[in-house]
């Protein structure tokens, strides 16, 4: 049974779409869980609305230039009010909290996942670019500080459950699932004139833009393949990517016998998120079932990484270790920024993100402070390289 006390969760990136989720399994299940903290990156007036609704202890804005806002907005509420990267990472680290779910977009999730790991929290991991940017230091510091790293990706929540109970049966590989995003179907020709729209409009899943254009480019898939190898202990040649446009199995893992275990559900991020709560256990819940009579068919096929150049990046970068991942991650965010702001056409994506890549000089063993500079080195490239590509 679960645990009668409630757990305090902190919740990095309460606004976007994994953050607000989380939040309405918190209401629904108010015996189980409580909300300690809440952060956001800019979007103030949902933060607030969240924080008149759960009543945290603490409430974080990482734009500073909005910070006497949230505090006006908030006075009149016993909640403590702070601004600014450093406080969001404090609030990883604050001693009532069991779970840091950490949901933040991008490279701003490292600091403060390090800074739970480093105060023995449970992090529920949503934010796939940490390990990808650092998976080996993560790892080496979760096994320092005995800090339990639960995914939360529906990929990688799928084969975290298929491995439970299953510790003393060596696996094959693990096959995770794409859907192929809007342009499965689409030609090189009609990937040259793809809108920000177009890109925005994902056929199973409602993610944030940024997660949106990296499914739609198939860079969120080269990023759990990387995230697969950290969170299983995998080798390269052990964690296959398969395109099932339906959404339904959302991993699987191939034993050494042969068996393969899959995860299916709906396309919603409700169960992974409440199953990395309530680990060990499973809670009942109201959330939509699979209805198998109404399932025509699920189909397979192999991903295209000449369409898709993005995910063979991923693997390169896989490959080569080091730093490599890190400026995948730093130019990634670069240009997809860029497309967002229509400063970039689609295909550009992958060529500002090769050439980054062979641009900034390897290092073999980094430590966090190279991780960094890395990051710093690899986004003022991209930027460059930005400007010189149409």
């Amino acid at each position: 049974m679960l645990e009668k006390t409630k757990k305090q969760i902190a919740i990095l990136g309460s606004t976007g779409s994994i953050g607000t989720q989380a939040l309405q399994i918190v209401q629904l299940y108010p015996d189980l869980y409580e909300v300690y903290a809440i952060t956001a990156n800019n979007n103030v007036e949902l933060l607030i609305q969240q924080a008149r609704t759960f009543l945290p202890e603490m409430v974080v804005i990482a734009n500073k230039n909005k910070y006497a806002y949230l505090q006006a907005a908030l006075a009149d509420l016993p909640i403590k009010v702070y601004a600014g990267a450093e406080s969001v990472a404090e609030v990883a680290e604050m001693g009532p909290v069991d779970i840091v779910l950490t949901a933040i977009v991008g490279y701003a999730g490292l600091l403060p996942t390090i800074r739970a790991i480093k105060a023995k929290k449970i992090i529920a991991l949503a934010n796939k670019e940490t390990l990808v940017v650092a998976g080996e230091l993560i790892n080496r510091l979760a096994n320092q500080y005995q800090a339990p790293i639960l995914p939360v990706d529906s990929e990688h929540s799928a084969i975290f459950q298929c491995l439970v109970g299953e510790s003393a049966n060596p696996l094959s590989k693990v096959i995770i699932t794409a859907s192929g995003g809007p342009f499965r179907t689409f030609t090189h020709e009609q990937l040259q004139h793809v809108t920000r729209e177009q890109a925005l409009n994902h056929p199973n899943w409602s993610m944030g833009n940024k997660i949106t254009i990296d499914s739609a480019s198939m860079m969120n898939k080269g990023f759990e393949v990387i995230e697969a190898k950290w969170l299983f202990g995998l080798k390269q040649d052990q964690i296959e990517v398969v395109v099932h446009p339906q959404s339904i199995i959302h991993s699987m893992v191939e034993f050494e016998d042969g068996a393969v275990k899959a995860q299916l559900g709906v396309p919603d991020m409700i169960l992974p998120i409440h199953y990395a709560f309530s680990y060990p256990y499973r809670v009942k819940s109201t959330a939509q079932k699979l209805d198998f009579k109404q399932i025509s068919e699920l189909t397979f096929e192999a991903p295209d990484c000449t369409r898709f150049r993005n995910l063979g990046l991923a693997y390169e970068a896989l490959r080569q270790g080091g730093n490599v991942a890190c400026v995948l991650n730093a130019a990634n965010e670069v240009v997809v920024d860029a497309f967002l702001n229509d400063r970039i056409r689609f295909l550009s994506m992958s060529d500002v993100i090769e050439q980054t890549m062979q641009s900034i000089p390897f290092i073999a063993s980094p430590t966090y402070d190279d991780y960094v500079a890395t990051d710093e080195e690899a986004r003022r490239v991209a930027q460059s390289k930005l400007q010189k590509i149409k």
